[in-house]
């Protein structure tokens, strides 16, 4: 029925979810509340998990926001007619039924809902234990919602409790489940790549990099890299190392530090940066390849593009990477180099977002290279089939 249902019908349905987002406001911010009262973890995951009534409203938006854009099926993504005269299309279809294993931030699960049906796709979500209450409140509303739009209530479910017997359910549901889509830390990850009989649409780590190369504007960088760090710590899209030219880093180094300080981040750096600013903290083996969600930046003097370059690959998670730089010529062999989802130029890493793009939304950032990589929105939600329309031919 979902899948069948017109655009017309799926983005008046996303409307009226959204008015009912803000219409159960209160029993939303009370459900988050209860969740972070009995919350004890870090301050950056705090964060994640908390709502607010800019939030919820955030959360009603981003509804609006893709019931506005254009509808994802039907969509004709090759046409082409044969010597034998059979014209043959590739059409956009929805996937079936999404899994979604997340973690702390509530809101993703408007987020999913939202792209899900927008696409055709039914949705079961599993937020961490320490979002439930949010989670369960959220999707009352989102079911009221479609139960006034006359589509079924049951396209958009959560489990009714937190017990990790459901997560083992959806991992095992092939032929229930057509996708799963893990989105958390690398734990997670692993262990729904490891266990999944379902296929994957795998959300590595951000281990996000931002290159201060020689040739940066320096106020650029300065800015950049304070926006890229601190905006907000606890999103994927976060820049977790910073790797600044030696060229230039005697100069601006400590002007970056001291905009971070300033904002409250700590610093784990290699002997070259502690050479230049020698009261950061030496870094050990492991901090490069650890992505914070925190006020913590690693930090490297590097030689050059090549040493950026061959650090990322060393410690990256194919996510996320920028470079700040006035040499074209550099930034486009960067561009062209960095074997990451998104590479930017001259812009922060937490630009890495599907609302950013214009999806309006996202279920995740895919880091695979199979079907998706990147913020996986509408479009990214569909899969295809072929018509094949004919006059009598027969096959020889």
């Amino acid at each position: 029925m979902l899948a069948g249902a017109s655009a017309e019908r799926r983005d008046t349905a996303l409307r009226i979810m959204a008015t009912s987002l803000r219409d159960h406001r209160l029993e939303i911010l009370t459900a988050n509340a209860a969740d972070l009262a009995a919350y004890n973890g870090t301050n950056a995951f705090r964060d994640r998990l908390t709502l607010n009534d800019a939030r919820v409203e955030a959360m009603a938006r981003g509804l609006e926001e893709v019931a506005a854009l254009p509808d994802p099926l039907g969509r004709v993504l090759a046409d082409w007619t044969r010597p034998n005269g059979l014209r043959i299309r590739r059409i956009a279809t929805p996937i079936g039924v999404i899994g979604m294993i997340y973690e702390s931030r509530p809101n993703v699960g408007a987020d999913a809902s939202a792209l899900c049906l927008k696409s055709g796709n039914a949705v079961i979500l599993r937020g961490g234990s320490d979002s439930l209450n949010s989670a369960r409140a959220i999707n009352t509303a989102l079911v009221r919602g479609l139960e006034t739009a006359g589509l079924p209530p049951a396209c958009i479910q959560v489990p009714p409790s937190a017990d990790r017997t459901y997560v083992a359910a959806m991992l095992a549901g092939a032929g229930l489940i057509d996708l799963i889509i893990p989105r958390g830390g690398k734990s997670l990850v692993e262990r729904v790549q490891r266990e999944a009989r379902v296929p994957v649409l795998a959300h590595a780590e951000g281990l996000c990099h931002t290159y201060v190369h020689a040739a940066a504007n320096p106020d650029m960088a300065r800015a950049i890299v304070a926006n890229a760090k601190m905006r907000r710590t606890g999103v994927c899209g976060a820049t977790e190392t910073l790797l600044i030219d030696h060229a230039i880093a005697a100069a601006q180094l400590p002007r970056i530090v001291a905009d971070l300080r300033a904002l409250g981040c700590d610093f784990r750096a290699d002997a070259a940066a502690r050479a230049v600013v020698p009261d950061l903290t030496a870094a050990n083996d492991t901090d490069f390849d650890t992505e914070w969600l925190d006020a913590i930046i690693s930090v490297s003097v590097v030689d050059g593009l090549d040493a950026a370059l061959a650090h990322i690959v060393r410690h990256g998670s194919s996510h996320t990477d920028a470079i700040i730089t006035e040499d074209t010529a550099i930034a486009e062999r960067f561009l062209a180099s960095v074997d990451s989802a998104v590479a930017l130029w001259n812009a922060s890493t937490q630009f890495c977002d599907g609302g950013e793009f214009g999806f309006g939304a996202e279920i995740g950032i895919a880091t695979g290279r199979i079907h998706a990589r990147g913020p996986v929105g509408l479009e990214q939600l569909t899969i295809y089939r072929y018509t094949i329309r004919g006059n009598g031919q027969v096959r020889a």
